[in-house]
């Protein structure tokens, strides 16, 4: 099946909103493809709905693609560029005898419906026109009858037989498939058509799409067979659904389903890569993290599996967002991805959170590098940094209110201990962890109290958080100056 001399895949989206994370992994799934085999990536995009197809969602398509690090090696190609010669491949199927005219009309094919339904029967087209003289059809046509062009779905024992990489080997009888439509009333080519005659043009080897194409697939089996071509090899992915276990879209689940949705929210491009090609395919030692030649080196079309996978959609919980899997996946790359690489991203949130300070690229550099460092052990995505991370780059942060309440406002002395100890750490010469912590437990033992009152009180007055990095590493990376001031203030907060 296919020219296996070349390895030529296609992802064709259909430019009518975002970058679905459905289509997103449709995508991957063929990048991957190609880079294993040495092949080609075409995108091509199905801008027939002229309607719905704007140049906006074109762009999205492109910027979300290349944010996931996606490269293609031909197109973008535009399918309303090629609507003629999808008109003379259906006039090439009308000769040779593989499709014919229909004019049938609408209120004709209702009441035809509406019998089959009476009769508690699937409606399939009757083949009414299917074999009209050539004196009848230009009797109608003189007529000035509107009509559709069906492909003439073969008669009699047999079926479309076709193998997929997935699912094996598939059988549709013909029976069971009625003269479906080609081209509509108005001359315009059904996406049956189109996408298959696209294909064709292209060189397409491999046909890697959603199992909801499946459906679709002896259709073009059939088109591929009378235009006289060779069959591509068939994928298809499984689904991705819901909780509720429903087809993931974007008009029943909204922006969470889009990848800006997810760039937005601080997921680095290639960790949501890796969590998308995990639904739906796995390696024998169910592996979860691969950096990108490890992945390329691991895919192969063998490893999709053919059981639907379930995308934990939680858009209502303020922290877990998404799938629990793709922040703990997304974590797992912002704790250890090589620091360098990550400090770009922290920077982009920063500024666009108005807390970039031109410093940070300058001489405060190394501080800028070694608190992201310290920091980011328990973060889960980029946002964190600008939210979680505030009190490090900005004096203006919040302090979480039952962080308060607990950690400070409940040890009625703290207004008084805080204080004092800004000012024993203001007498510090080198403000490092070691000396830090030394100033805090001596303070402890002086009061009588146990450390961990002062440390917690200190964390929530110097962080606004309870959580987080040693505190003496803390406070050393806020730095003595922003120390002081902030437990001073400490008084403050009990008004």
């Amino acid at each position: 099946m296919g020219d296996q001399g070349e390895i030529r895949v296609r992802f064709p989206p259909s430019p009518t909103g975002y970058l679905h994370i459905g289509g997103a992994r449709t995508a991957i799934y063929n990048w991957l493809y190609a880079q294993k085999t040495g092949g080609k990536l075409i995108l091509r995009i199905e801008d027939t709905d002229a309607e719905r197809s704007t140049q906006e969602s074109i762009q999205g398509i492109v910027d979300g693609l290349r944010w996931l690090g996606i490269t293609w090696e031909e197109g973008p190609y535009f399918q309303t560029a090629y609507a003629e010669e999808h008109r003379e491949a259906a006039q090439r199927l009308l000769k040779s005898g593989h499709a014919y005219k229909c004019f049938c009309t609408q209120e004709e094919l209702e009441h035809k419906r509406e019998e089959a339904k009476r009769r508690k029967e699937d409606f399939h087209y009757d083949g009414t026109c299917r074999n009209l003289s050539s004196e009848e059809i230009a009797k109608l046509e003189a007529e000035g009858r509107p009509y559709v062009i069906r492909f003439k779905v073969p008669r009699g024992p047999g079926g479309v037989v076709f193998e997929d990489a997935v699912y094996g080997v598939i059988e549709k009888k013909y029976r069971d498939l009625e003269d479906f439509v080609i081209v509509r009333s108005n001359g315009l080519p059904l996406y049956i058509l189109s996408n298959a005659v696209d294909d064709i043009r292209d060189r397409i080897s491999h046909v890697i799409r959603g199992q909801d194409h499946l459906a679709n697939t002896p259709k073009q089996v059939l088109i591929y067979e009378a235009l006289g071509e060779r069959l591509p090899q068939f994928a298809h992915m499984p689904l991705t659904l819901d909780p509720q276990k429903r087809k993931i879209s974007k008009r029943a689940h909204g922006e969470v389903v889009a990848v800006q949705y997810y760039r937005q929210r601080g997921f680095l491009p290639w960790a949501l890569v890796n969590f998308l090609v995990l639904l739906g395919w796995s390696t024998s030692d169910n592996r979860e993290f691969f950096s990108r030649s490890e992945l390329i080196d691991a895919f192969s079309l063998a490893g999709i599996n053919r059981a639907n996978s379930v995308f934990d959609i939680r858009k209502d919980d303020p922290k877990f967002f998404t799938d629990p899997k793709a922040l703990s996946i997304n974590a797992h790359y912002i704790r250890t991805m090589p620091l360098e690489e990550l400090l770009p991203y922290v920077e982009a949130e920063l500024k666009a959170a108005g807390l970039w300070d031109p410093a940070f690229a300058g001489d405060k550099r190394p501080w800028f590098a070694s608190t992201v460092d310290l920091i980011r052990s328990r973060y889960h995505t980029t946002n964190d940094f600008a939210d979680l991370g505030r009190a490090y780059f900005a004096d203006d942060f919040p302090i979480d209110e039952k962080v308060l309440v607990k950690n400070i406002l409940k040890h009625e002395s703290l207004k008084d201990w805080l204080p004092l100890m800004a000012e024993r750490l203001q007498s510090i010469g080198e403000f490092t962890a070691e000396t830090v912590e030394q100033s805090i437990r001596g303070l402890a033992e002086e009061l009588d109290i146990k450390a961990g009152i002062l440390i917690n009180g200190a964390r929530a007055a110097v962080t606004g958080q309870a959580a987080g990095p040693g505190l003496f590493d803390v406070l050393a990376a806020v730095g003595k100056e922003r120390v002081v001031q902030r437990l001073r203030a400490v008084p403050e907060l009990f008004a």
